[in-house]
């Protein structure tokens, strides 16, 4: 493996982890679905949105910075993406724009629109941002109808790399069946973890009303849970039969110079991606340990509480105080969502896989070979990674100090 090859691969792991994380932090668009049929009156809505505006900006700001470092990385996914299904992408924008003066006006004197109308655009962002954003995700799987033509770049009058070959810009991907299961997918995902940050907040304020929230939000948390399970079921299915693109490296051409894979061919390869797992079978770990953490999380949320359940029993915890499984879950839940969603977007570049294939042409598809930046440009910005865990351990002081205390009033 070359060291460019080995900064392709790392930025891939970097992208894929931030599209991980911004999956997890969705529990905020998640928890806004919850404001009519969860909620019942003003103060419970007052409550949720407390709970959910403390954390907003760390999801759209992860959002933003998924968007920069595919553009920093791999250039050509983001003008094809991006630039080309512009449609699918506005759309996705506008629903977390509106998320933003919600939070910001809904509760100012006199203003205009009321506070239903702000509550709509806060249920349109948690119900269809979440959607379309699976909807993106899935093409890294189900490909575009893109062309990719490098040497326009050394024409004047047309020096367009990438574009759309129809009139859709990107609203087909809404159309197909996978994309649309996975967009369900990630909207149940983040409805689980709304219900699950819910309860435990709700735990922490301790008043009537929050507690009554609480009690709610257990009961759904069934239903969607069991949806989130068996719709994640079915994807991870429907994706491991799939056919995948593979970049033949054998048949790239021995250049002076080039990389191996960069002028291979790519040709199709049935069950591409489970072949992805299990023969680079640490993503398949992670794969395995998200879903046990899930899992365990889910069980923890519903059938553990102040030691019922034969679990607790066995492990001898006081049956006076709360269950670690149950008052834990959200975040057991939440990172098991970021293990699982990493390792399935690690499968769809890893192993000399196209992961944006063009259907419009396979050899046009979207590779880490053909679509990263220049190797100096890789090495620079993993010089700059190496900051990032300073970033994560800010983020999580911050969001320590932003979570909702007992006794705390709600200011939405």
């Amino acid at each position: 493996m070359t060291t460019y090859h080995f900064l392709q691969l790392y930025w891939w792991a970097i992208v894929s982890l931030l599209g991980a994380l911004l999956v997890f932090l969705l529990f905020v668009q998640g928890g806004q679905t919850l404001l009519y049929g969860t909620a019942k009156n003003e103060k419970q809505r007052n409550i949720l949105l407390t709970i959910f505006g403390h954390k907003w900006e760390i999801t759209y700001t992860t959002l933003i910075t998924f968007g920069g470092a595919a553009f920093a990385s791999f250039p050509l996914f983001y003008s094809t993406s991006f630039g080309g299904a512009y449609w699918l992408w506005i759309f996705i924008l506008l629903a977390f724009v509106v998320q933003a003066f919600s939070y910001e006006f809904r509760n100012k004197e006199h203003n205009l629109l009321g506070k239903r109308t702000y509550d709509a655009l806060l249920m349109i962002n948690g119900w269809l941002g979440t959607i379309l954003l699976g909807v993106a995700v899935g093409s890294f799987f189900t490909g575009g109808n893109f062309n990719i033509d490098k040497m326009n770049i050394t024409i004047q009058s047309s020096n367009v790399i990438s574009y759309w070959t129809n009139d859709w810009k990107g609203l087909e991907l809404i159309l197909n069946p996978i994309n649309i299961l996975l967009g369900v997918t990630v909207l149940f995902a983040a409805r689980t973890l709304g219900l699950l940050y819910t309860i435990n907040q709700c735990r922490r304020m301790g008043d009537d009303e929050a507690m009554q929230l609480a009690e709610r939000a257990h009961v759904q948390l069934k239903v969607s849970a069991l949806a989130f399970v068996v719709l994640f079921v079915i994807f991870v299915y429907d994706l491991f039969m799939m056919t995948g693109l593979k970049v033949n490296v054998a048949s790239a051409v021995n250049v002076a110079g080039a990389q191996p894979g960069a002028s291979g061919a790519i040709t199709p390869e049935v069950h591409a991606y489970l072949h992805n797992m299990l023969q680079v079978p640490w993503i398949l770990i992670l794969l395995i340990l998200g879903v046990v953490m899930v899992l365990a999380g889910l069980a923890g949320a519903l059938f553990c509480n102040k030691g019922r359940c034969a679990l607790c029993k066995k492990c001898g915890i006081n049956p006076d105080s709360q269950c670690p499984f149950n008052k834990h879950a959200f975040y057991v839940v939440g990172f098991g969502v970021v293990l699982a969603v990493w390792a399935i977007l690690l499968s769809a570049g890893f192993n000399d896989t196209a992961y944006y294939p063009s259907l419009y042409d396979p050899q046009h598809s979207l590779t880490l070979y053909n679509s990263s930046s220049s190797r100096y440009t890789l090495e620079v910005m993993a010089y700059v990674s190496l900051a990032v865990p300073f970033v994560v351990w800010y983020i999580a002081y911050v969001w320590n100090k932003m979570n909702v205390k007992k006794g705390d009033k709600t200011d939405y």
